[in-house]
């Protein structure tokens, strides 16, 4: 009677606080269904477990464009294999779309229950990411080729994707400090998603600059540090929640250790950001004045604060990629792929960019060819991914019912199934 009368009591605990424990088993079906996944379906049954995490993939399409465009040691058709990607990534992007889009027609309760729940939720993210991409592949490739208008068409959408992320950012953050109570001891760098689309506005904002015009640069510029900094101050925070996790726990399980790579993101696009918009300072600033300082050049002043920050920050990510990579090779025989293997691509991308920026301050031949061999790694990584994902979609390792993200959504089926 006391075991009733305390689940009864943490029950109404949990719904007076306007939160449920993530690890709250789905309730029993009073009419005795089966919640384990079904071994035949239909498509439309798949299609509603098209989940928020698939847009990893976009990201790591249009990352591997972005880094071919701006890998050094180019040759020629280097750049039409970017624009292949950038092809590539807009079309997936708008499938993808479409696919989620179907997903919540079906299913309109998981639309909300997408945004706040603990695992799902964390890559909503990766949905406004791969926009954020896709701007910088169409001033990378479409500028050089179009008119003015595309120039200020980009420098709007500039700001909308920034209104909007900064939104997201804020918005996530607290449904899920509202619905939700995550264990410290599963933290995850996906933790970091919530503000990872805060943390690609400083190297959108750096590709964007050049070619606008003073009145539109020097707020872009701005801007981009600015929103940088709040998505980098946020995810030092969770990197040190991430830390404790390993300190104090075990690693992930082998097949989810890929998205530990998500960790080596945050530093790579914060250094990428800072030495590419400091360089771009002299430029964007020259000899005016600035903040009352009229005794200093301030463009090659912050120029030189700016590149020192992203040397300061850029083995940071390494660090984490070392530590990611010798996590995921002790466990590589008992991985089995999931949309985490994704990580493998899209967060590097930001430590390859990083090294390039690095490599064109310091003039450096060494650097450049390590920025070319991970610019090889990537490409390789995408095709592994790419396999890989395909084959795990034909034999309904994904997107299928009790296999995906969303099968802890208690209380919503699984389209014709359970949960």
């Amino acid at each position: 009677m006391s075991d009733s009368g305390s689940g009864t009591t943490a029950t109404s605990n949990r719904k007076r606080n306007g939160y449920r424990e993530c690890d709250d088993p789905e309730p029993a079906d009073p009419n005795g269904t089966d919640h384990s996944p079904p071994d035949n379906i239909t498509w439309r049954d798949r299609v509603a477990h098209f989940t928020w995490p698939w847009f990893a993939c976009t990201m790591s399409t249009g990352a591997v464009a972005v880094v071919l465009s701006n890998t050094p040691n180019q040759f020629t058709g280097l750049q039409t294999i970017g624009k292949i990607f950038f092809i590539l990534a807009l079309v997936l992007f708008v499938i993808f779309t479409i696919t989620i889009t179907i997903r919540f027609i079906l299913v309109p309760q998981k639309f909300l229950a997408s945004l706040h729940h603990p695992v799902e939720s964390l890559f909503f993210g990766s949905y406004w990411v791969s926009i954020s991409l896709l701007l910088n592949c169409i001033h990378l490739y479409g500028v050089p080729n179009t008119g003015p208008w595309l120039i200020k068409t980009l420098e709007i959408l500039f700001w909308i994707y920034c209104a909007v992320v900064l939104i997201v950012g804020i918005g996530q953050y607290y449904i899920l400090f509202q619905l939700e109570r995550l264990s410290v001891n599963n933290a995850m760098p996906a933790w970091i998603f919530p503000i990872y689309p805060l943390l690609v506005v400083g190297p959108l904002a750096s590709t964007l600059v050049p070619n606008q015009p003073h009145s539109a640069a020097v707020p872009m510029w701005i801007g981009g540090v600015m929103l940088q900094g709040v998505g980098w101050c946020v995810a030092l925070m969770m990197y040190a929640i991430y830390t404790q996790r390993l300190m104090v726990s075990a690693l992930p399980d082998p097949s989810t250790r890929p998205g530990m790579y998500v960790s080596v993101g945050p530093a790579g696009y914060t250094a990428h950001a800072l030495i590419s918009l400091g360089r771009q300072a002299p430029a964007v600033f020259g000899n005016r004045e600035m903040f009352g300082i009229t005794t200093l050049p301030v463009g090659d002043v912050i120029k030189i604060i700016g590149i020192l920050a992203g040397f300061f920050v850029i083995l940071f990510s390494f660090w984490f990629f070392c530590v990611s990579t010798v996590s995921v090779l002790a466990g590589i025989k008992e991985m089995d792929f999931t949309l985490n293997w994704w990580a493998f691509v899209f967060p590097n991308a930001g430590l390859t960019l990083a090294a390039i920026q690095a490599g064109s301050v310091l003039n450096s031949s060494g650097i450049n060819g390590i920025c070319s061999a991970l610019t090889i790694g990537l490409v390789i990584m995408w095709i592994v991914c790419a396999i890989a994902h395909i084959q795990a979609v034909r034999k309904g390792n994904v997107m299928w019912p009790g296999k995906d993200e969303d099968k802890t959504m208690n209380g919503i089926r699984w389209g014709a199934h359970a949960a």
